[in-house]
Parts: C-alpha cells; sequence; structure tokens
C-alpha cells in the first residue's frame, strides 16, 4: 500500500472584499494558486521530497506579480524590494532562511540552498547575496520586481505618513486592489510519500518599512516549521505578532505535548492569544497522515490544496 502524499499552499491572508474582486482578477488569482498547488503535487506523485515539492509550489507564486513574494514584492520606503525566506524539513528538522535580498529571482529557491549547501540557517542582505552567486543564483535587477500596484501603494503610505504592518493598512473608503489590507505572504507545506514533511514561506515584507526591518517568514518557529510525525506550518499575517507568539512553533508544541490535532492546534493559536493581543493573520498546517487545516482570523485567506486522495480545493473567502 503507498503512502499518502498531500500539498497545501497559501498566498497570504487578510482583508479581501468581494466587492472589489473582479471575475478577471479574481481567476487570474485562481489560476496562480492553482498552478502552484500542482507544481508541488507534480514532485510528490513522482516519489520527489517534500522539501522540493514546497519549493517548486512557492516559487510559482514568487513568479506571480499578485502575491507580496518575488516578483511583485512591496516595496521599502527607500523604494526598493528586500525580501525574506525560510524552508524547513522535519525529518531532521534541518532548516534554511535568508532575509532582506535584493538581487534573487526566487528567494525561497535560496533559502533551501542556505539549508543544503551551507553549515548555517540564516544569512542576511549582502551576505546571503554573495552565498546566492557563488551558488549560482542569477543576479536580478530590481526593475523586475517592481509593479505599478506596489508603487502606488508605497506613495500612498508615505502621503499618509504611515508604516504599514501589512501589505497597505491604511483606511480608506475605496481601496483600489480587493486585497490592499491583506497581509502578503505566500507559503506551502507537504507529505511526500517517504513520510516527510516539509514547510515554505516567503514575502516581500511590508510595505514603506525602513531600517532592514524582517518579519516571522525567515524566523523558523515563527512563520515556518516542520517535524516529521507531527507537523508542517507556514503562516502568514503581523509579522511582529507572530514572532511575539512563535506562532509556527506553538502549532507543533501543542500538537506534541498536549496531542491535540492539527485543526485543534491551529485554532487555539489562531483564535487564541494571538488574537487577544491584535495579531491578524492565518496559517496552513499539515499532519503526518497529510490532513490539512487551514486557520485565518481575518475575512480570506488565497489557499488551495490537493488532499491524500487527489482531490483539489481553492479558496479566497473564510466562508467559502
Amino acid at each position: 500500500m503507498s503512502q499518502p502524499f498531500s500539498i497545501a499552499i497559501h498566498g497570504g491572508a487578510g482583508t479581501i472584499l468581494r466587492s472589489q474582486m473582479d471575475d478577471t482578477l479574481r481567476q487570474e488569482i485562481l489560476d496562480a494558486l492553482e498552478k502552484s498547488v500542482r507544481a508541488g503535487h507534480q514532485v510528490l506523485s513522482k516519489g520527489g521530497d517534500a522539501l522540493d515539492a514546497v519549493v517548486e509550489a512557492v516559487k510559482v507564486m514568487e513568479d506571480c506579480p499578485h502575491f507580496n513574494a518575488g516578483r511583485g514584492s512591496v516595496l521599502t520606503h527607500r523604494e526598493i524590494v528586500e525580501m525574506d525566506a525560510s524552508v524547513m524539513h522535519g525529518k531532521q528538522c534541518d532548516a534554511g532562511a535568508i532575509a532582506g535580498v535584493r538581487h534573487i529571482k526566487n528567494p525561497i529557491a535560496l533559502a533551501r540552498d542556505v539549508m543544503t549547501k551551507s553549515d548555517h540557517v540564516l544569512l542576511i542582505g549582502e551576505g546571503a547575496e554573495e552565498f546566492a552567486f557563488e551558488n549560482g543564483h542569477a543576479y536580478t535587477e530590481q526593475d523586475y520586481f517592481v509593479t505599478d500596484r506596489r508603487y502606488d501603494q508605497l506613495q500612498s503610505m508615505k502621503d499618509k505618513g504611515l508604516f504599514a504592518l501589512s501589505e497597505a493598512s491604511y483606511e480608506e473608503e475605496s481601496p483600489q486592489y480587493p486585497d490592499d489590507k491583506k497581509f502578503g505572504t505566500v507559503g506551502a507545506v507537504a507529505l511526500d510519500q517517504q513520510g516527510n514533511l516539509a514547510a515554505a514561506t516567503s514575502t516581500g515584507g511590508i510595505t514603506n518599512k525602513k531600517y532592514g526591518r524582517v518579519g516571522d517568514s525567515a524566523l523558523i518557529g515563527c512563520g515556518t516549521y516542520a517535524e516529521n510525525g507531527n507537523v508542517a506550518v507556514s503562516a502568514t499575517g503581523m509579522g511582529e505578532y507572530f514572532i511575539r507568539k512563535t506562532v509556527a512553533g506553538d502549532v507543533a508544541a501543542r500538537m506534541r505535548y498536549l496531542g491535540e490535532s492539527v485543526s485543534q492546534a491551529s485554532e487555539q493559536v489562531i483564535q487564541g492569544d494571538l488574537k487577544a493581543m491584535g495579531g491578524e493573520g492565518g496559517l496552513i498546517a499539515m499532519d503526518q497522515n497529510g490532513a490539512v487545516h487551514f486557520a485565518m482570523n481575518s475575512s480570506g485567506m488565497y489557499r488551495a490544496c490537493i488532499d491524500p486522495d487527489g482531490i483539489m480545493s481553492i479558496k479566497i473567502y473564510v466562508d467559502d
């Protein structure tokens, strides 16, 4: 009897307005989510490792301008892109992460290389890019990443003198985009046919950020966690809160020590102390049997999965 395998992805959680979502944009986002989840599932179906599956899934979203990761990342106060990413493999709890990179097309692939080709877990800024170029990553100009949407968002934030804890967490009666108040992170979790769990998370961070700010996406145990026989987690939300509550690690700990199910642990973390302290967002989590749970305390989360029975599901809103 073959071992079950499964994959789930997210493209960020937060306020996603039905009233602002036209049919064309909605279909483009759904198509991108389907392309992403299928890319990861194809790796698994061929007997590939869960780590490679989540990386391939995330790369698709990094290449799509609709998500705040890779191409389409939000802009800093200096009108440049700075990206963070991390991966974790559950077999030996190996991990790799990068933060503040500016010229790497697929940050998630670099995070995997940090795990597999270095003795380190987290590399930042110029050092991370030096390592990248030594390991075959091409130099990518900033122009590749910058979109009109992100430039407009930044100028709106600067005009208001605000610094966002999301893509654009400012009050506007008519946001230009349906997800202007969505926390921009992409991620994936997977179980492969060898029983390995893996997680990956990638982001452009927050609009108008300064001082080299880094959120939870680059931090193991906060935005990303994977442990064989237990759970894989990728989070998306207000990074400062997710760091303070070590969200991904907390889900794993609740399952490990309290024996909670993946759904119980995920909901307790997202709807509990995190929400009480003002932290908004969500996560995707997958247990050792390939069961997936999407938890969010926001109005929506771009998400998709292909379960152990091969059934695909793609959703946007909390009540889908």
